[in-house]
């Protein structure tokens, strides 16, 4: 199965992108006081910054970090700046993949950060609000953007950019579908009515 792209390569990176330029960092990675309880709890200096870093990404853009993902010097300054650590205590941190798994389950736990559902009923429930705002976006962009907001609101962590290119696609097919069968049916009503 080919896969659907319907997000130019700029859309994708200004939708999921980690933020580098000030106004952002400001608004999206300022640690709270709570924040700092926990990313303290971690033992060394690398560790809690790249906790601080992977409760950053899930809260905006909403994502999960990729392995081996650059992260920007802007963020690790920043981040490090808060915490009293270097920057570039990061370039050590996950050296065990465990680590990061550990820290992403703890995050999800104290934070109640939940897995897409690929199936079941809220899966259904997804896939059904997502066609009705298939309906009202104004573009693919719209609509790829209302899918993350979504997902930033209720703690959902955001799948892979394929996965919501794809879902994104197959609810605006069916949300064609929803509007030709209701133009076809006020169609018909009319003839009738004549």
């Amino acid at each position: 199965m080919s896969r659907r792209h319907i997000l130019t390569a700029r859309q994708r990176s200004a939708l999921l992108d980690l933020p580098t330029d000030d106004a952002s960092l400001l608004r999206h990675y300022i640690l709270a006081d709570d924040d700092l309880i926990h990313i303290d709890r971690r033992r060394r200096p690398e560790n809690r910054i790249g906790f601080a870093l992977q409760l950053c990404a899930l809260r905006y853009p909403g994502r999960a970090l990729a392995p081996g993902e650059l992260i920007p010097q802007a963020i690790s300054v920043f981040l490090g700046a808060q915490l009293g650590i270097p920057g570039e205590a990061l370039v050590h941190y996950a050296a065990r993949r465990q680590t990061r798994q550990q820290h992403m389950e703890a995050l999800r736990r104290i934070y109640g950060y939940r897995m897409f559902p690929g199936r079941g009923p809220h899966a259904r429930a997804f896939r059904q609000w997502l066609v009705a705002e298939a309906e009202q976006a104004h573009s693919n962009e719209d609509l790829a953007r209302r899918f993350i907001a979504r997902c930033r609101e209720t703690k959902v962590i955001l799948p892979a950019t394929s996965t919501i290119e794809r879902l994104c696609a197959d609810a605006l097919v069916a949300a064609e579908g929803h509007i030709e069968t209701r133009i076809a049916g006020r169609l018909d009503a009319t003839r009738v009515n004549v």
